[in-house]
């Protein structure tokens, strides 16, 4: 259930894994499978057009051989009936079961405002942003602020709305949160932070205050919830996200992935759900390898999460688990010149490792450090830890 990255990622390890009976992909929206990330990104910006998105050409679909049902939601899942039923009526039998269907963005009351997640949100966002056009971004998460850099570019007059004293302070630390937020600033973006927007209104947006900001486009950009709803009488356990254990298992021959899947990752000891490209395509393969393995041959998936964001000239790239961390050390460059190295300590370990204007190189040998679980006192110099601390 999705046809995303997710999804396909799983019907094609299922073929390659040897899987050859009925094969059915399911998406609730008309398009074959496409990439999202560039739709911040590249489509916003009028770079690329709309077929450069799509992950595989009509010859590729066709080799699966697939039952693709696309334009229709799934609606229900009844376990014991082996069933899933869909918006159109019908139901699908299944003795397996990948359940990708991923997430949607948070709203706020009113109505107008653009969301930033299907191919038609990009689209319809783009032909509103021309030069002079007042934008009012709300949430500068990784999503808002990717959006904004983009329409700042086009130029448009943005203003970027954040709740959180600093952005991102609680996914990547305070100073690195901050480094991130100069960027905005720099570029005569009017970034606020500390302000909470209670509603869209015709003009713009209005502040827990009573302020109304106004703007000709308003984009929210404040997170998103799990497609679970469908779920909702199935008896599988939801709790923000469809939870599963650490092979991706939400039920018997049930697993879930991707966007919508809460699993246990024994590599950081804890239950995560990850909203990431790579992490989407890497657990749809482990979930389809799993469901085709005999029980005792599964294997537990504990990746080490990977992200990256594209804002104004710089490249950010992250791996690991960085919420809840104890600890930051920046490890090579400088955070004011936006060049940096940052490393994240939960507990004695290092387990995330963030990288601003930096090569690639710079930061995959943090990634083998959190992968083997390294410990801090021998990862991290006493020097540099002295010198730079979360």
């Amino acid at each position: 259930m999705g046809a995303s990255a997710t999804g396909l990622a799983a019907a094609e390890t299922l073929r390659r894994e040897g899987y050859d009976g009925t094969l059915t992909l399911v998406g609730d929206e008309p398009h074959a499978p496409y990439d999202r990330p560039p739709l911040s990104k590249q489509l916003l910006a009028a770079e690329w057009d709309t077929d450069r998105l799509t992950l595989r050409t009509p010859a590729d679909l066709d080799v699966l051989d697939l039952d693709l049902r696309l334009g229709t939601a799934a609606t229900g899942l009844d376990l014991p009936a082996h069933e899933v039923r869909l918006a159109d009526g019908s139901t699908v039998p299944y003795d397996g079961l990948v359940i990708a269907t991923g997430v949607r963005p948070r709203r706020l009351p009113g109505e107008g405002a653009h969301v930033l997640r299907t191919l038609e949100d990009a689209l319809t966002l783009r032909d509103r942003l021309t030069p002079g056009r007042r934008l009012v971004v709300v949430g500068a998460g990784f999503l808002g602020a990717e959006a904004a850099a983009v329409a700042w570019r086009l130029g448009a007059q943005v203003t970027l709305l954040e709740p959180a004293p600093v952005p991102l302070a609680h996914a990547v630390g305070a100073e690195v949160g901050a480094m991130l937020s100069r960027a905005h600033l720099d570029h005569g973006v009017d970034l606020r932070t500390g302000v909470t927007v209670t509603e869209v209104t015709e003009d713009g947006v209005r502040l827990a205050d009573g302020e109304v900001i106004e703007a000709h486009e308003v984009l929210v950009a404040i997170g998103s919830v799990p497609n679970t709803e469908w779920l909702a009488d199935s008896g599988l356990g939801v709790g923000d996200g469809v939870v599963c254990d650490e092979h991706c298992e939400a039920a018997r021959n049930v697993y879930a992935a991707g966007d919508v899947a809460r699993w246990y990752n024994p590599l950081f000891g804890t239950a995560m759900r990850i909203e990431h490209r790579t992490h989407a395509a890497e657990q749809g393969m482990a979930a389809a390898r799993n469901l085709l393995a005999a029980r005792e041959a599964r294997k537990p998936f504990a990746p080490v999460p990977y992200f990256w964001s594209d804002q104004y000239d710089m490249k950010v790239q992250a791996y690991g688990y960085l919420r809840g961390h104890d600890e930051v050390a920046v490890v090579d460059g400088d955070l004011a010149e936006r060049r940096f190295v940052a490393v994240y300590r939960t507990g004695d370990r290092v387990t995330g490792a963030l990288a601003a204007g930096m090569p690639p190189k710079a930061i995959r040998q943090w990634r083998q450090a959190i992968a083997v679980g390294a410990a801090w006192s021998e990862a991290v110099p006493t020097e540099l830890e002295e010198a730079h601390h979360g």
